[in-house]
């Protein structure tokens, strides 16, 4: 018996326009491990909420045809009904985490399903552990880096031991080995999984089936080897390996960190002693770790954090684009949103979406756009401020290939009008933009050779 059916489905958001999807059917056998491929804004989380029971009881709008999880029928089914059979993990963590420490966190689910108490907690530690997160049960969640929440969210679905688990972008904040890890895991897990991607060659090595969705529909639904096949000759983007797209100019230092050391709130040092200089012309690569410090050098490098010791030398000005950017939108129009940073300046408002794909959304509200369309949203806005020193934290998540591909190409025509600080675990969007890779470890951190002191956190 299938685990889930979906029957002509087509939804529409709230004021939305067009319907997210349009007459979907998929069947979906137990053990089946899907991956949801498409471009941002082609409907895969708007189906993975449909699985869950989301839409259309949270989200309200018009739902047309029949989902149906292990023979219950969501429209009378709501979610809370389905929580034992169905877990999701969705693109934000931090929509999804309700208290304040770790262990508690993960151990809340269980509770809600009147789990045996003396069961909880080894159930909640084996999660973590599962997702190599177990060393962070007595952190408070505030504390935790944005890959560090993403694994506990994980490890909070995967404790429910769910019949079906429905993964978001599930690995956008983790580093390639944790993501390699996790995917591994929950194929091996006996769920059965469905999980949208945009970084598609790990989550291909692990899947049995690929549906790929554009403009709300599917057009295809296919074994692994044939979907590769179609992808290469329809969509080569999603599966080829590309090539750096250009050679640095060095101009001036428009950034140094000089001897940098940083902790929070009177704890431990979370960067030690570190050095680094931005040059105009050059695109730098920060990786490393869930934890390594990452984050906290690239808000030193912008200006947000103040050092403990050391210094930072600045020449202009700069902008950052956080994590979860979609988070700190304030505007109920897109172009009003980029406009922001320039005085209203609605004309290079518009430029910059020109620049980012996003020209045709100008009118739309933010929360309307998808998670990639919201990430693009948020590149615009730092860039239409031309900053001397730009810094990016995660500027690919949630963003699909071919759109990877233009922001890579579109920085590397820009760089010499300044610097550019990008942290990232997307080792492919790196090989299109990295003229030079700082790699942060926990403990030292190697520079063109040289062994800089460094710590773990983020």
């Amino acid at each position: 018996m299938a685990l889930a059916v979906v029957e002509r489905l087509t939804f529409a958001y709230p004021g939305g326009g067009r319907p997210a999807l349009r007459n979907v059917s998929l069947t979906i056998e137990p053990g089946e491990v899907i991956v949801l491929l498409g471009a941002s804004g082609s409907g895969k989380s708007t189906l993975l909420r449909a699985l869950a029971g989301l839409v259309p009881h949270f989200h309200g709008g018009r739902f047309e045809g029949r989902v149906e999880i292990a023979g219950r029928d969501t429209r009378r089914a709501r979610p809370a009904e389905l929580v034992g059979t169905v877990a999701s993990v969705f693109q934000d963590p931090e929509e999804q985490v309700v208290l304040s420490r770790v262990l508690e966190e993960v151990a809340f689910g269980l509770e809600n399903l009147a789990t045996p108490p003396v069961k909880i907690v080894p159930r909640a530690l084996r999660a973590l552990l599962d997702v190599g997160a177990v060393e962070l049960a007595e952190r408070p969640v505030a504390e935790l880096s944005g890959g560090e929440l993403q694994r506990v969210c994980l490890a909070s679905a995967l404790a429910l031991e769910p019949r079906l688990l429905l993964l978001d972008e599930p690995t956008s904040q983790l580093d390639p080995d944790g993501a390699e890890g996790f995917l591994e895991l929950a194929a091996e897990l006996g769920s059965t999984v469905v999980l949208s991607e945009h970084r598609p060659e790990r989550a291909l090595s692990v899947a049995t089936r690929v549906v790929f969705l554009e403009e709300g529909r599917v057009v295809l639904d296919a074994p692994v080897e044939r979907a590769r096949e179609w992808l290469g000759s329809q969509h080569a983007d999603w599966v080829s390996h590309p090539e750096p797209t250009g050679d640095a100019v060095l101009g001036p230092r428009v950034c140094a960190l000089r001897g940098v050391s940083f902790a929070y709130d009177g704890g431990p040092r979370v960067v030690d002693r570190f050095d680094l200089e931005l040059r105009r012309g050059e695109i730098t690569v920060l990786v490393g770790p869930n934890g390594s410090g990452k984050t906290t050098i690239a808000k030193l490098a912008a200006g947000l954090l103040l050092a403990d010791e050391g210094h930072v030398e600045r020449s202009g000005r700069a902008a950052l684009l956080l994590q979860d950017a979609g988070r700190y939108v304030t505007r109920d129009r897109v172009d009003a949103e980029v406009a922001l940073a320039v005085g209203g300046d609605r004309r290079r408002a518009l430029a910059a979406l020109e620049s980012v794909g996003l020209a045709d959304k100008a009118t739309r509200h933010p929360r309307d756009l998808s998670s990639g369309e919201r990430e693009r949203l948020a590149v615009a806005s730092v860039l239409v401020t031309e900053p001397d020193v730009l810094v990016l934290d995660e500027p690919t998540r949630g963003v699909d290939p071919t759109r990877k591909r233009e922001l890579a190409h579109m920085l590397r025509a820009d760089a010499s009008r300044r610097a550019t600080l990008v942290v990232t675990h997307d080792r492919t969007f790196a090989s299109l933009i990295s003229d030079r890779t700082v790699v942060l470890e926990k403990g030292t951190v190697p520079v063109r050779g040289l062994s800089l002191v460094g710590n773990a956190h983020a």
